[in-house]
């Protein structure tokens, strides 16, 4: 049985180009969409939704190709386009009443709510990101070994074909490896979630492979594109991360502040899936932002 937020609703809604994405809604008042992770589903939400929900309605949805989302084959290189999935949200929460609400992203769901934000900066009223780097910075700050933490994104931004097959024939090892290595508190990830997770991303091999490409092709193009226009994300903005400059090499506050001229930076001790690890610090990082 798939698990959900309880007491939350849930709805099949078009996204940009028809694409179903399934999504969960609860609460009242003013609108937060929240997007999930890798190799994650909106499960991931689940403390922090109902915190939320108390004061706001909260959608979570599970981006296209991950989760009960559709999980359309990357016939083109804009299909899971991060701008493609930026659009699907907009549509979702358009769909539910909503042309203006705030986004928090984590990991994947963060870079998609990046882009929703320099794309539709009169829809995103506030942007919350969880532990990333935007596409083209990932991608300059990985230099030596160093970027081995991040050999995933090298092996899924080969050409169609190995990399699924190596990722299919080995799926609960390869996507439980990061559940493993990423938590720092491996009990925030009990059985019956890490089960769905590995269940849900089995599934979803060819498009969640689909996504990551894209990061290596489309979306480098289109980041590059904004950042030689000078774009900006208009709106406040709230980045929560490791210390990955720390580890890396480089100041992640000077790389967002690039980006973001309104931006509250804070570093977690929290790993990787901190909305599952640390609630409370997520929702107060959350709270703060809708706050400005």
């Amino acid at each position: 049985m798939t698990l959900s937020l309880p007491g939350f609703d849930h709805v099949r809604l078009p996204g940009a180009d028809g694409v179903e994405l399934a999504a969960a809604g609860g609460g009242a008042g003013s609108p937060v969409v929240l997007l999930h992770g890798f190799p994650q589903t909106h499960l991931m939400w689940r403390h922090v939704a109902g915190r939320l929900a108390a004061e706001h309605t909260v959608i979570c949805p599970d981006l296209r190709g991950y989760g009960a989302s559709g999980k359309p084959a990357a016939d083109t290189s804009d299909v899971y386009a991060k701008r493609t999935m930026a659009a699907d949200v907009v549509a979702v929460a358009a769909a539910l009443g909503h042309d203006r609400f705030a986004l928090v992203g984590h990991d994947r769901g963060a870079l998609v709510a990046f882009r929703a934000g320099l794309d539709h900066p009169g829809t995103v009223t506030h942007l919350g990101i969880l532990d990333v780097v935007p596409t083209l910075d990932m991608w300059n700050v990985l230099h030596g070994v160093s970027a081995a933490v991040g050999y995933h994104l090298f092996l899924m931004a080969q050409p169609p074909g190995l990399p699924e097959a190596m990722i299919a024939g080995s799926a609960d090892a390869f996507f439980g490896s990061f559940l493993d290595a990423w938590a720092a508190d491996p009990a925030a990830l009990p059985p019956e979630v890490r089960a769905e997770y590995l269940r849900a991303s089995a599934a979803a091999v060819p498009s969640i492979v689909a996504d990551y490409r894209a990061s290596a092709g489309i979306d480098i193009a289109h980041d590059r594109a904004d950042l030689d226009a000078g774009s900006q994300l208009a709106m406040p903005v709230t980045v929560v991360q490791q210390d990955w400059g720390a580890q890396l090499g480089y100041d992640a506050a000077e790389v967002w502040r690039a980006w973001a001229p309104d931006l509250d930076h804070r570093l977690t001790r929290a790993g990787h899936f901190m909305a599952e690890e640390a609630p409370d610090e997520v929702t107060t990082a959350i709270r703060d932002l809708l706050a400005r």
